[in-house]
């Protein structure tokens, strides 16, 4: 099904007759396709389910670009970003043009859809914002973390399941509540695995997201479990690059603290809530798909 995917966003890429952006596009490393895939295992794989995937899909990866450039980026996947490849203009631009495309092509799927999915690229765009703004300082407000990562991340993943449940005229309430779990699982496990995993297999730096100021839910945890001294050694390392022994510290005070495990099983019972709803609809696939995001390791 996912093949069908690929084809339309082929094909919306093909309509804009632009040589350099249909070849700017092929280099973009490709996704695992979650929100593409979540929206299938919903509402089939007819016409107007395979033209919704795509365009989250183009949207999503349009975000990607511009998050790139916030964040300096120079790799994506394990390979070097656009933005290192062409420069921050370029990627901005592709961005563009791939949001642009996106709304243009979604105008043609009915208001209630349109509305849903342009509602959450507006948090999405918020969320980013905010988290330029909360990565500034040392964040200790785990509410904020926690609605941040809802704009940036949950938001288009609780639209996809939310639009695929109106199309297949199935409950968009219980839907959406399982998009908006699995993202913000997905997202708190995404931050674990960038203090857990090693640099070859993230493919980029370890504990590159303090290293860029990002106070994620493990060290927000961290912060209350030291003493005061850890916690203004924690917070004078935030934003600034890491050395070797530093790194093993944090490391070793959330081994101390057993806060990887905290922070973990946070998400787990966000994912178990997720299953529970899909469980009840006899959603099956959905809730391996809810299994399968908090229990990757890259």
């Amino acid at each position: 099904m996912l093949d069908a995917v690929e084809r339309k966003i082929e094909q919306y890429i093909q309509d804009l007759n632009d040589p350099e952006i249909t070849a700017l596009y092929r280099a973009l490393p490709a996704g695992k396709r979650l929100r593409a895939k979540l929206i299938l295992k919903i509402a089939g794989n007819g016409l107007s389910a395979v033209k919704t995937a795509a365009i989250v899909e183009m949207i999503h990866a349009a975000s990607l670009l511009h998050d790139d450039v916030i964040d300096d980026a120079d790799t994506r996947r394990a390979k070097p970003s656009l933005n290192a490849l062409y420069g921050n203009k370029t990627a901005i631009m592709l961005g563009d043009v791939l949001y642009s495309k996106g709304f243009f092509e979604l105008n043609r799927l009915g208001v209630p859809i349109a509305q849903m999915i342009s509602n959450a690229v507006t948090q999405l765009s918020l969320g980013e914002l905010k988290d330029v703004s909360l990565s500034s300082r040392f964040n200790t407000d785990r509410d904020a973390y926690l609605h941040m990562i809802y704009q940036k991340t949950a938001s288009l993943m609780e639209a996809s399941a939310g639009a695929a449940a109106l199309l297949a005229g199935k409950p968009a309430d219980a839907y959406m509540t399982y998009g908006r779990n699995l993202g913000i699982a997905f997202q708190m496990i995404d931050d674990i695995l960038d203090i857990t995993s090693d640099s070859e297999t993230l493919g980029k730096p370890a504990l590159h997201d303090y290293e860029e100021g990002k106070t994620t839910l493990p060290y927000i945890y961290l912060h209350e479990a030291l003493d005061k001294a850890g916690q203004e050694r924690l917070r004078s390392l935030h934003g600034k690059r890491l050395t070797d022994e530093e790194q093993a510290w944090i490391k070793d005070e959330m081994k101390e603290h057993e806060i990887i495990q905290k922070s973990f099983l946070e998400a787990q019972e966000l994912a178990e809530e997720a299953i529970s709803l899909m469980d009840n609809e006899g959603e099956r696939a959905l809730s391996s798909i809810a299994m399968a995001m908090i229990e990757r390791d890259f």
